[in-house]
């Protein structure tokens, strides 16, 4: 009778946890240690990644586009691959040449007008007249010579020549390798991910097809909907700043404004007062002023509130606060490739843990 009564009072044994719900504690353990050691492991390769990370991005975002083409037509996809390897290349190159030059004669042209420029904000920040600064009389004049003189100074220095040369030859490696790899992220894509799913345990693989399913989509939407977003910034930025406002450099600072559309918050934010700082130089009067505030509202109304929603729909529905805190960890670990995978990454935990959590 006692052990009768000792089994009646024994909590039933708990229901096992279903294969690809959830994780158990050492999975739980194995799952932090492997995602801390990859992000050592990117931290210490990160001078390399921004190729692999861009030629990805791109084959990612194509690979529909070809799965598409060879299940209509039901040709081998790898022609398709090839072909759209070659049409891309083209307008990289074509695009580049023509970027690369108009960027030099304006990067030229802000070198040759870079004084007065400064002199001219100088002059609208302290006004006409000298200024006392620790008992010394300073001016507009002086505060932009004294500037024109420390930029010499550091480009005359022997060693900053040959860094900007690496740099430079660095840069034309860089965009040799990108075209490489996505050539073959291109043609081999699905095998590289095959490759990265059998990794995961197979008694695991099921949680994961889950995942993704729930993940692909809204990250194709993000990639889509920036590239989207960039595209029509720069557009935009161009047709106000040179077309209606009539601002030299109107190209350069286009193009400025439409990649620090991938930065959130600070990006637009340094656009905006970069572009303004350059249009005091040639702004007439308060109605000039006027003018460009109107412009740079309009512009970021029309982001905000019309284009980013369309174009990345549920993408964009992360907390600002969380996107920022992104941005600035994964510029701070892998620098340029963290800003660009700062955002995929939170919507990679979002996805994950609403799959393990059971939300709709």
């Amino acid at each position: 009778m006692t052990a009768v009564k000792r089994k009646k009072d024994e909590a039933p044994p708990a229901a096992p946890l279903r294969s690809g719900a959830s994780l158990d504690s050492g999975e739980t353990r194995a799952v932090m240690l492997s995602a801390v050691v990859l992000a050592v492991f990117l931290y210490w390769i990160k001078l390399i990644l921004l190729p692999f990370v861009l030629a990805a991005i791109v084959a990612y975002i194509c690979t529909p586009l070809l799965d598409w083409a060879a299940a209509r037509t039901r040709w081998p996809r790898i022609l398709f691959a090839i072909g759209l390897f070659f049409v891309l290349s083209i307008i990289i190159v074509a695009v580049g040449a023509f970027a690369v030059q108009r960027i030099v004669g304006e990067a030229r042209a802000i070198a040759a007008d870079l004084q007065p420029m400064l002199e001219h904000v100088a002059r609208e920040a302290i006004g006409d007249q000298p200024i006392q600064i620790f008992g010394r009389a300073v001016s507009a004049h002086a505060i932009a010579e004294s500037a024109m003189e420390r930029i010499r100074e550091w480009f005359g220095q022997p060693d900053q020549f040959a860094t900007l040369a690496g740099y430079g030859f660095l840069s034309l490696m860089g965009a040799f390798l990108t075209l490489v790899l996505l050539f073959y992220f291109l043609v081999s894509g699905e095998r590289v991910a095959a490759g990265i799913f059998w990794i995961v345990p197979p008694h695991r693989r099921q949680l994961v097809a889950r995942i993704w399913r729930r993940l692909d989509p809204v990250l194709l939407r993000y990639f889509v909907g920036v590239l989207g977003v960039v595209v029509y910034a720069t557009i935009a930025a161009y047709i106000g700043l040179g077309v209606i406002l009539g601002i030299r450099h109107a190209l350069l600072l286009a193009l400025l404004t439409g990649v620090l559309e991938t930065v959130p918050v600070i990006g637009p934010t340094a656009a905006a007062v970069i572009a303004g700082l350059v249009s005091l130089r040639t702004a007439t009067g308060i109605d000039s002023i006027l003018a460009y505030a109107l412009y740079a509202t309009l512009l970021r109304l029309s982001i905000d509130q019309l284009v980013g929603p369309v174009v990345l729909g549920q993408a964009a529905h992360v907390h600002p606060v969380l996107i920022i805190f992104c941005f600035l960890a994964g510029g701070i670990v892998l620098g340029i490739p963290g800003v660009i995978l700062a955002v995929p990454v939170a919507l990679v935990i979002k996805s994950t843990l609403a799959t393990l959590y059971g939300d709709a």
